[in-house]
């Protein structure tokens, strides 16, 4: 039984879950940022995903496991929010893509997948468990020796607050009001010292920045707010 897991966390996206797939709704942020960051991962990997086999980690109701499997790649997402994945398994049948969808932790995956993927994605998940650097430790184990892994998450700084917090759960209605708690916001030094524990090495970072006025998301180098990391398995 897995210890790593906020139980309040999970049942507050559980209370969302029937509107993952509403592009107004709640999840429409993760709806507007899913193409960035799979353009993203799919360059960072040479452009093509196609063939290879990815773990979407936190895959909530499946928007970034739908797309990654419509490159082309062999799907497998995990997340702890029965609620979630019942949504994820409907709209396989809307979608007709081969997904597997499992209710287990990366920890314990990690205990019968060991370097079974080439991709793993980490996105939005780490600042809602209890303890990271657990998870990390996991997708290590998980990646193959020459695998990527890829972690977003929202840097911990005043104007993170300001605008995570402040601008978008409560001036600008982005997303509900509590989704995110600014003590469980994560610096990148802190990820990096977690996965250089964990044999993993940096290879590229990026930042995402949101225009109120054009309500457009865009990647760039300002890594202040939301932030995505790519890491590689050190061989040893």
């Amino acid at each position: 039984m897995n210890s790593n897991v906020d139980h309040e966390e999970v049942n507050k996206f559980a209370a969302l879950a029937a509107r993952w797939w509403d592009r107004d709704s709640e999840f429409k942020p993760l709806h507007d940022i899913n193409p960035l960051r799979l353009n993203y991962i799919k360059e960072q990997c040479g452009g093509n995903l196609e063939g290879k086999r990815i773990l979407d980690v936190g895959c909530g109701g499946g928007i970034l496991s739908e797309s990654l499997a419509l490159e082309g790649a062999t799907v497998v997402g995990i997340d702890l929010a029965e609620a979630g994945l019942e949504v994820a398994k409907l709209h396989l049948l809307e979608s007709g893509l081969d997904i597997e969808y499992q209710s287990i932790s990366a920890e314990d995956l990690a205990k019968s997948e060991t370097e079974s993927f080439d991709v793993i994605a980490c996105l939005e998940m780490l600042e809602h468990v209890p303890d990271p650097s657990l998870v990390i430790e996991a997708c290590s184990k998980l990646v193959k020796p020459s695998g990527r892994i890829f972690f977003s998450t929202i840097n911990r700084n005043p104007k993170s607050y300001f605008f995570a917090i402040v601008g978008a759960e409560y001036v600008l209605n982005l997303l509900p009001k509590g989704t995110h708690n600014y003590q469980k916001f994560i610096r990148p030094s802190e990820i990096d010292e977690w996965a250089r524990l964990s044999n993993l090495s940096i290879s590229s970072m990026i930042g995402m920045t949101y225009n109120p006025i054009t309500k457009k998301y865009k990647l760039g180098d300002d890594v202040s707010v939301n932030y995505m990391t790519q890491y590689k398995k050190i061989n040893l």
